[in-house]
This record gives C-alpha cells, sequence and structure tokens, in this order.
C-alpha cells in the first residue's frame, strides 16, 4: 500500500512537472508575436520598418522643352501683348517694345533645379551676351530685370521659369525668388511678389533657331 502511494505521488509530480515546462514554451511563444486585434508598434512617419526599403527620394525633373535646354535661342513675348517683344535696353531694364531697339534674342540657360541664366543678344544672337538681373531700386518703385555680367552664382540673375497653369504650348512664369515678371500698366514690366493671388502676366517662348556658341 505505501508503495502504490509512493508511486502515485510520483507520477503527479512528474505530470505537474511537464505541464509547466509546456505552459512555459508556450508563453514565450506568445510573447513573439501581437494578440489577435492588438495593433503592432507605430513606426515613425517617413522612416522604414526593420528590414523594410527605405523609399527612393523622388528625382528632380527637368524640362525637356528644347527651348529651355541651353540649345535654342528665343523670343519672348507677354501673352496677351499687342504686337510687342520683350527687349533688354541698352544701358536700361527689360521692356515690351515694337521695334528693333535693345537685345530681344534670349537662350534660357539650365542651372538646374528649374533654375535659368537668361542671356540677351542682340538680333540673330550676335555679340557677347548680359544676362537678365533683377533689381531693387531702393526707392519705393518695383523691382524690375536690368541687364548684368552673367554670373551663374548671383541669386538675382537665377530665374524660376515654369509652365503656367492652363497656359498653352511654350507659355511660362518667370520669376526670381518668389517675385514674379509681370506688366504693370503704371511702372511696365517690373518683379513682384504677389502673396496668395496668381500671376497676372505669362510669357510665350518662340523657338527662332540654334543658339549662339557663346
Amino acid at each position: 500500500m505505501l508503495v502504490r502511494r509512493w508511486l502515485a505521488g510520483a507520477g503527479l509530480a512528474v505530470l505537474t512537472g511537464a505541464a509547466a515546462t509546456l505552459y512555459g514554451a508556450l508563453s514565450a511563444s506568445a510573447g513573439d508575436t501581437a494578440p489577435a486585434g492588438v495593433a503592432p508598434a507605430p513606426v515613425a512617419a517617413g522612416v522604414a520598418p526593420p528590414g523594410a526599403a527605405a523609399p527612393a527620394a523622388p528625382a528632380a525633373r527637368a524640362s525637356t522643352d528644347p527651348v529651355l535646354s541651353g540649345k535654342r535661342r528665343v523670343t519672348i513675348v507677354r501673352v496677351g501683348s499687342f504686337e510687342s517683344g520683350l527687349s533688354l535696353l541698352d544701358g536700361g531694364r527689360l521692356a515690351e517694345v515694337d521695334d528693333d531697339r535693345g537685345r530681344q534674342v534670349f537662350v534660357p540657360t539650365p542651372l538646374g533645379a528649374g533654375e535659368y541664366l537668361i542671356k540677351a543678344y542682340y538680333g540673330g544672337g550676335t555679340g557677347k551676351p548680359v544676362c537678365w538681373q533683377a533689381r531693387n531700386p531702393n526707392n519705393g518703385q518695383p523691382l524690375y530685370v536690368a541687364g548684368a555680367t552673367c554670373r551663374a552664382d548671383d541669386p538675382a540673375q537665377r530665374f524660376a521659369i515654369a509652365p503656367a497653369p492652363g497656359g498653352g504650348a511654350r507659355e511660362y512664369l518667370v520669376s526670381n525668388r518668389w517675385a514674379y515678371l509681370r506688366d504693370s500698366a503704371r511702372s511696365g514690366l517690373i518683379l513682384e511678389e504677389l502673396g496668395d493671388a496668381p500671376p497676372v502676366s505669362s510669357f510665350r517662348f518662340n523657338d527662332t533657331g540654334p543658339a549662339p556658341r557663346r
């Protein structure tokens, strides 16, 4: 009788130990997987989860329009103007003219990030170019565009050229550091910061042939 009781007690102890071991293994396995209905720990925005490849940065898009390649010369006409085109007048400023005064041939030369040097030549692309430069008269009058020796590192010469929303073929907006080129009834062509207002002037670039070699 004593032997039977001892064997029964020993068997119960073995079963209890095995159950405890099995319970511990199941608990450890459950700790590796989130219970059903529980969301995994959040991942910070813009950070790839562990083991996932980081998203590639979007590539900047260069314009495919040949007139913005730096290899074509253009004339520029304000959309809505009447028989006049843009001219960089000698010793003066960018204006609209209906004759052959000044430099009326332009070569937008890409600098990257949608910015351009706008080189200005005399008719046919002759002579050494000068470049558009934003000027502040510091007298309360609007900003304007004048000519200067070309310098790609001068922020005042780095003009953004972007397609006009809803515009036609080769119709662009031109700006320099958030100031847009526009027509003013009082001051002619000016550069003006518009705030939340839409640009009021857009410009058509007309291809007139290969750019000069310098």
